[in-house]
C-alpha cells in the first residue's frame, strides 16, 4: 500500500512524528549519519587506495571531490530505507534544520536515489503536533549552499587532521591527533597555563573596618574597607601586574605591607570619623535573553554542574521528547506565539505588575548567526511549568532552567538603588584616611523573581543585596573595629568548560554546536584533564602546541581559525566558491604557504627539544621531559653528570605547580629509588619503601636466585602514613595484607583486603566495605561476622549512618553527607555518589570539595550519543546543478 515516507535522524523522533502524522505516513530514522568519508584503511575503497591522496579520501588533485562510504553497520539499514521507499509515493527528508542536518538530508537523497516521486525537505524547530503538521504542509528544497558549506567544513577537518596528525606521531608521540578547532582550543588552555606559570604572587595589605552608624539606624553596623591614605589610593589586587610589581610607579598608589597596615591600625585607635560623601545611583538590571546553545552550556555548567556534553545530551532528549525547541541555535529570537505564552505565564504566576507593557525582543549578537532558528525555549504555544512535565532528574533540572530563563526574558527590569559612601578621619600621626563602603538595595525584583544568572569567580549575583544605613554627608560615625588584612594576587583562573566555551565564542572560533564535542575530544585525547571544574593541560599538550606554533603557525592562529568560520559562512550564503577556498587552504598562493607544502617541506624537527621544558629557569639545570610513559624530571647529580638524576612527575600535578622547590622534592623521593627499612622477621628478605607513579608503597626485595614465577609481596601505604616516617614494623603489617580474619559458620574464609577503592572484607564472592584502613589490621572475626550479618542492599553492603554532614549541595540543594561504602568513603547528595580521592579524608573534606566531586560525577551522567557528522549538498526537487559525487 502506498504511503508517504518520512526520514528523521533518531528513533525517538521517529516515534513522536509517527504519533502526530497518522497512518498515511511511515516514519523511519536514519539513526544519525548514513555515510561519511572512510574512517580507516579497511573502509577505504580499493580503487582509490593506490592514489597519492587515497588515505585522505578526498581527491585534492581534482576539485577536492570526496569519496563517501556507507559504514558496514549502516548497510542493512540503508537496504531497509530503500525497501520502504519502493512503496512510497512521496519522500520527506525531516533531518535537523542546521547545516549538519541539511547535509544528512542530501546524503539520504543521493544514496536512496528516489525516482518518479516528489521529494521534500521538511524542517521544524520543535516536536509538537502543530509544528509537525505545519512542516509537512510547507516543505522546501534542500539548500545547496548550506550543504556545500558543511562539506567544505568536513573536507577542511579531514585535510587538517590527516595531514598534521602523522607529524605528531613521528615527532611527539604515537596515537595523538590534531584538529582544526580542537588544536586551537588546546592552545587556549595551554596559553592560560603559561600565564599562570609566568605569574608572580604579590602580597598587599589593607584594613577592614566595621562602623557604627548609631542607634536608630538600620542596619546600625556596616562594613567598610580602607580606600586611600592622604588622597593616594591603597593598592589592591588589580594594581599589580603578572610580574608581581605595581603597574604604576608614579606614587598614586600606596602599597601597604603587614607592618604598615598594623601600624595604621594603632594610629587610628582614637580617630573620629565623619561621612565625607554619599553617592546614590538608581540600579536597573534588564533580563537576560533566552538561551542559545552556548549560553545554555555555560549556565548549565555554573548552576547544574553539567559538562557541555551532558548538557547537550540531556537537551537532545528534551527536544526529542517534545519538551523544548531545537537546542543547536545561535538565535535569541522568540516567535510571537512563544512571547505570548511567556507573557501569559508571567501574568498568571507572578502578577500583572511584573509584565512589561510591550513584549521584549532580542537581537542576536552572534556574528553570522546560523540559520533562522528560535532561541531554546519550552515547546508549544502554551508552556508547561516544570511540575507539569512529569520530568525527573537532569531532564527536569535542565527544563526548569530553560523555562525560567524564557519566562524571565519577558518580565520587567529589576530596579533599586546603589549607594557609595566615603568615610574619613585623621590618624594620630597626621595621615588622612578614607574608608569606602558600597551597598545595593533592590526595591522591585522584576525578572529576578523568576531567574538569577549564575556567577563565577566570586562575582556578586544580580539579586545580592548589601544594605547600608541612611547616612548624610558630615554625619559622624564610629569605628567599632579595625583589622589589618593581608591578601595575595591570584594568577589568571584556569578555564572551566563554561569559560572556555565563552572564550571560543568571543573569539569566533568554531561553531557553538561543536563546542561540546571539541571539549570532549581534548579531554578524551589526554591533552586536558579536569581538576574539580578547572581544565588543566597535560604536559603532552605543551609539546603538541609547541610543534604546531613553530611549524603550523597559521593553522593554529586564533584569528586565522576565526576567519575560516567567516569563509564557511560565505560559502553557505553563496558568496564564496568552495573549491577556491579549499585550494587556498591546502595549496596556498603567492602570499600564503598552504598546508600541503608545510607538511611535505617540514625540514628538521628536534623531537627531544619539543619535549623538553626547563624548570626554575635555564640556570637550574633541571628540565621536564615528556616521555613515552609520561612526564619525568631530569637534572644534575652530585657527581656533576647533567642528566644523572631522574624522577617521575605525578600525573595529577598541574604544570604551574611544578616549581624548582617541587622538582627538588620529587628528586628527593623519586619513583624507583628505595629506602631500606630492614629485614622481614619471617622471610628474612630486605623490605624497602618506594615512591611509585600511583603512590608510595613497601615491598620485599627478591634474592638474585629467585624464580621468574616468584612475586614480591607489596603493600600500599595507608593515607595516614608517610614514606619519610614509615618503620619496618609498619611495613611488615602492610605486607601481611590480605589478612585472614576468620571463618563463618560454614568454614568459609574471611579476609581483610585493601583495594583500589578502599578497605573491604571478602568472603567468597561477597565483599563488604569497612570504615578505615586501620581496621584492616585490627578487625576481629566477631566484628567481621557482625558486618556480614547485616543485609546487603541492591547487591552492596548494608547502609551505614553518615560519617559526616557537610551542608546542602549548591547544585541539587540536597544535604551532602560522607558515607562509608563498598569502595571506600564517598560523598552523596542522595542522587549522586562520588568516591573520595587519595588526598581526601573524612576529617578534612569540606562542602566545597564535596561539591566538586559531585559535579565531576554528574558529568558522567547519561551515555553520550554518537556525534553527528556531515558533508555535501544537492537539490531535492531540482536537477542537481553540481558535479556528481564520487562514492565507493
Amino acid at each position: 500500500m502506498a504511503h508517504k515516507l518520512v526520514i528523521v535522524e533518531s528513533p525517538k523522533k521517529a516515534q513522536m512524528l509517527g504519533d502526530f502524522l497518522g497512518d498515511d505516513y511511515v516514519v523511519e530514522s536514519s539513526i544519525g549519519h548514513i555515510r561519511d568519508l572512510p574512517q580507516s584503511a579497511a573502509d577505504t575503497p580499493a580503487k582509490i587506495k593506490d592514489k597519492p591522496w587515497g588515505r585522505l579520501a578526498v581527491d585534492v588533485e581534482n576539485g577536492f571531490e570526496p569519496y563517501y562510504v556507507v559504514p558496514r553497520d549502516k548497510k542493512a539499514h540503508i537496504s531497509k530505507l530503500k525497501s520502504l521507499l519502493k512503496d512510497a509515493d512521496e519522500l520527506y527528508l525531516a533531518t535537523d534544520e542546521d547545516r549538519e542536518g541539511e547535509a544528512i538530508a542530501w546524503h539520504l537523497f543521493d544514496e536512496l536515489k528516489p525516482k518518479g516521486i516528489p521529494v521534500h525537505r521538511m524542517v521544524f524547530h520543535e516536536i509538537t503536533r502543530k509544528a509537525i503538521l505545519e512542516a509537512v504542509a510547507n516543505p522546501r528544497n534542500i539548500n545547496e549552499d548550506l550543504v556545500e558549506a558543511q562539506e567544505a567544513r568536513r573536507i577542511l577537518d579531514r585535510l587538517y587532521g590527516y595531514e598534521v596528525s602523522p607529524v605528531l606521531w613521528k615527532k611527539v608521540m604515537s596515537g595523538l591527533s590534531a584538529g582544526r578547532v580542537q588544536s586551537v582550543a588546546t592552545r587556549l588552555v595551554v596559553d592560560r597555563e603559561r600565564e599562570r606559570m609566568r605569574f608572580r604572587v604579590a602580597s598587599y595589605w589593607d584594613l577592614e573596618g566595621t562602623f557604627d552608624a548609631g542607634s536608630g539606624k538600620e542596619p546600625r553596623m556596616f562594613p567598610a574597607r580602607l580606600h586611600s591614605i592622604d588622597e593616594a589610593r591603597v593598592a589592591s589586587g588589580s594594581d599589580f601586574g603578572p610580574d608581581g610589581e605595581l603597574k604604576s610607579k608614579r606614587g598614586d598608589r600606596v602599597h601597604l605591607d603587614r607592618a604598615g597596615a598594623e601600624r595604621l591600625v594603632e594610629v587610628l585607635h582614637d580617630t573620629s570619623y565623619s561621612v565625607r560623601s554619599v553617592e546614590a545611583k538608581p540600579y536597573r538590571r534588564s533580563p537576560y535573553p533566552p538561551f542559545r546553545t552556548t549560553t545554555l552550556q555555560q549556565e548549565a555548567s555554573r548552576k547544574l554542574g553539567m559538562s557541555a556534553s551532558v548538557t547537550m545530551s540531556v537537551a537532545q532528549r528534551l527536544y526529542e521528547g517534545g519538551h523544548i525547541t531545537y537546542m543547536r541555535t545561535d538565535s535569541t529570537t522568540l516567535s510571537e506565539t512563544a512571547i505570548t505564552a511567556a507573557r501569559n505565564q508571567v501574568s498568571q504566576l507572578y502578577g500583572p505588575e511584573y509584565l512589561p507593557d510591550a513584549p521584549r525582543t532580542y537581537a542576536s549578537k552572534v556574528k553570522n548567526a546560523q540559520e533562522a532558528h528560535e532561541a531554546i525555549r519550552p515547546s508549544g504555544d502554551a508552556f508547561r511549568t516544570p511540575g507539569q512535565t512529569g520530568l525527573t532528574g537532569d531532564q527536569f533540572r535542565l527544563y526548569e532552567l530553560i523555562w525560567q530563563r524564557t519566562v524571565a526574558s519577558q518580565m520587567k527590569d529589576a530596579t533599586g538603588q546603589s549607594v557609595s559612601v566615603r568615610i574619613g578621619g585623621a590618624a594620630s600621626d597626621g595621615r588622612d584616611v578614607v574608608f569606602a563602603a558600597s551597598g545595593r538595595v533592590i526595591t522591585f525584583h522584576g525578572f529576578l523573581k523568576a531567574y538569577v544568572e549564575g556567577t563565577e569567580g566570586g562575582k556578586r549575583s544580580d539579586d545580592d543585596q548589601v544594605p547600608l544605613p541612611d547616612l548624610a554627608e558630615g554625619e559622624a560615625v564610629n569605628a567599632a573595629s579595625l583589622t589589618a588584612q593581608g591578601h595575595e594576587t591570584k594568577p589568571p583562573a584556569r578555564y572551566t568548560e563554561a569559560t572556555l566555551i565563552k572564550e571560543l565564542e568571543e573569539r569566533e572560533i568554531g561553531r557553538p554546536s561543536t563546542y561540546a564535542s571539541i571539549i570532549g575530544t581534548i579531554i578524551n585525547r589526554g591533552y586536558v584533564y579536569k581538576k574539580g571544574t578547572a581544565l588543566v593541560p597535560a604536559w603532552i599538550a605543551f609539546s603538541v602546541v609547541r610543534l604546531l606554533e613553530e611549524h603550523f603557525a597559521r593553522q593554529i592562529d586564533y584569528e586565522f581559525t576565526a576567519r575560516m568560520e567567516d569563509v564557511l559562512d560565505e560559502i553557505a550564503a553563496g558568496e564564496s566558491d568552495r573549491n577556491s577556498e579549499l585550494a587556498e587552504f591546502y595549496y596556498g598562493n603567492d602570499e600564503i604557504v598552504g598546508l600541503h607544502t608545510l607538511v611535505t617541506e617540514l625540514g628538521e624537527i628536534d623531537a627531544k627539544e619539543l619535549a623538553t621544558f626547563p624548570v626554575g629557569g635555564p640556570d637550574s639545570g633541571i628540565v621536564l621531559r615528556v616521555g613515552r610513559y609520561g612526564p619525568y624530571l631530569e637534572g644534575p647529580d652530585d657527581e656533576g653528570n647533567p642528566t644523572g638524576r631522574r624522577a617521575n612527575v605525578p600525573d595529577d600535578l598541574p604544570p604551574d605547580e611544578l616549581t624548582l622547590e617541587k622538582a627538588r622534592e620529587l628528586f628527593a623521593t623519586p619513583a624507583g629509588e628505595e629506602t631500606v627499612l630492614g629485614q622481614h622477621p619471617t622471610s628474612g628478605r630486605t623490605v624497602v619503601a618506594k615512591n611509585g607513579r600511583y603512590g608510595p608503597y613497601v615491598t620485599e626485595v627478591l634474592p638474585d636466585d629467585a624464580k621468574k614465577s616468584d612475586k614480591p609481596r607489596t603493600g600500599s601505604l595507608f593515607k595516614s602514613m608517610s614514606i619519610d616516617t614509615i618503620t619496618l614494623d609498619d611495613a611488615v603489617k602492610l605486607l601481611s595484607l590480605p589478612r585472614v580474619v576468620g571463618h563463618d559458620a560454614e568454614g568459609v574464609e574471611i579476609t581483610a583486603q585493601n583495594g583500589r577503592y578502599g578497605p573491604y572484607l571478602k568472603k567468597g564472592t561477597d565483599s563488604r566495605t569497612i570504615a578505615s584502613e586501620e581496621q584492616l589490621l585490627t578487625i576481629t572475626e566477631d566484628e567481621a561476622l557482625a558486618i556480614y550479618a547485616q543485609p546487603k542492599q541492591r547487591g552492596r553492603g548494608a547502609a551505614t549512618a553518615p560519617l559526616k554532614e557537610l551542608g546542602n549541595d549548591p547544585v541539587s540543594k540536597q544535604p551532602v553527607v560522607v558515607k562509608s561504602g563498598r569502595f571506600g568513603e564517598y560523598v552523596t547528595d542522595g542522587e549522586y555518589n562520588a568516591t573520595l580521592r587519595k588526598d581526601d579524608t573524612v576529617e578534612s573534606i569540606t562542602l566545597e570539595r564535596a561539591a566538586e566531586l559531585l559535579a565531576e560525577r554528574r558529568e558522567r551522567g547519561p551515555a553520550k550519543k554518537t556525534a553527528k557528522k556531515a558533508t555535501r549538498k544537492a537539490p531535492a526537487k531540482k536537477t542537481a546543478k553540481k558535479r556528481a559525487t564520487k562514492k565507493a
